[in-house]
């Protein structure tokens, strides 16, 4: 037998409200409509389930059988509903989020503090990752990346401006082994490179000229996935490495990394958070986006 929920709701209003009227009105329908209801309900049990007078209506045993059951089970799902109504239409419940870990470093760790303070109901779940997620297969509500290419059920916001890069190394390196004047000198030294998660590729270099942009095939012994990593090995002095200017912006300031190649850097696209269409009225996810943007580093 199919589950007859919206005669057991009836069944259910008229044991609550104690008339078929009163269940009528709890319900929003037509005296006519909960007692057509309420036989078909007899009809599929081919049992009574109230006891009916001129003045009062009753349960059978089969009713006080049945309202044992029902009764607990829709105020359940009557509590499912509204909790499903209200989830992401208030600045309460949880945010998961993929991110790479230069751009956990770079823009959610300085507003954490203050996101968290504001909105202390919201849980924040960050997956730190360089590879592309699967946000529906992962069941996150969105993910950073590096430019606004996604799928076409996937909105893409702008977080960032355009984001400057940078070649550097320790001066050790450079005094061990000369300063690249030009892009092409860079196929003489040890460059550090980095291989992307999703598709294995090596990230190419890239650089401006008059012409437009073009891409040198450096090469070197150190191949990592994580720019942390890459990191480190340029200020161990072994080699260059190419990132995020503001990723390397406090090992340049303290002298540990020096820039080169200045003059033949452009800007990559800027960071976007994308997420599916269906969440663009989500809350936490419009509130945290809200917050980032207003944040002076962006």
């Amino acid at each position: 037998m199919r589950l007859p929920l919206a005669t057991l709701e009836v069944f259910t209003a008229i044991a609550q409200q104690g008339s078929q009227r009163a269940a009528a009105e709890a319900l929003g329908v037509k005296p006519s409509t909960v007692s057509h209801q309420l036989k078909s309900l007899e009809d599929q049990l081919g049992t009574a389930l109230f006891i009916r007078t001129t003045r009062s209506i009753s349960l059978t045993e089969a009713g006080r059988a049945l309202i044992r059951g029902a009764g607990p089970a829709f105020d359940q799902l009557s509590e499912a509903v509204e909790s499903a109504r209200r989830t992401g239409h208030a600045a309460r419940g949880t945010l998961k989020l993929a991110m790479p870990e230069f751009a956990y470093h770079l823009y959610v760790s300085p507003i954490l503090n203050s996101f968290c303070a504001k909105f202390p109901e919201i849980e924040l779940e960050l997956s730190l990752t360089d590879a592309l997620s699967d946000i529906l297969g992962e069941e996150l509500h969105a993910g950073f990346r590096l430019g606004d290419r996604v799928a076409p059920d996937m909105v893409a916001v702008r977080l960032t401006r355009p984001l400057p890069v940078a070649v550097t190394a320790s001066p050790a390196y450079l005094t061990a082994h000369g300063t690249p004047k030009e892009p092409r000198d860079l196929l003489e030294h040890n460059c550090v490179r980095y291989r992307f998660h999703s598709s294995g590729q090596i990230a190419p270099w890239s650089f401006n000229s008059k012409d437009g942009s073009y891409s040198v095939q450096v090469q070197g012994n150190l191949i990592t996935n994580t720019l942390p990593a890459s990191v480190d090995m340029a200020k161990l002095g072994l080699g260059l490495v190419y990132t995020f200017r503001a990723y390397v912006a406090a090992e340049i300031d303290a002298g540990l990394l020096k820039p080169v190649l200045e003059d033949h850097l452009g800007l990559t696209p800027g960071i976007f958070l994308y997420f599916p269409r269906e969440y663009r009225s989500m809350m936490p996810l419009k509130l945290f986006i809200e917050h980032i943007k207003q944040q002076e580093t962006l």
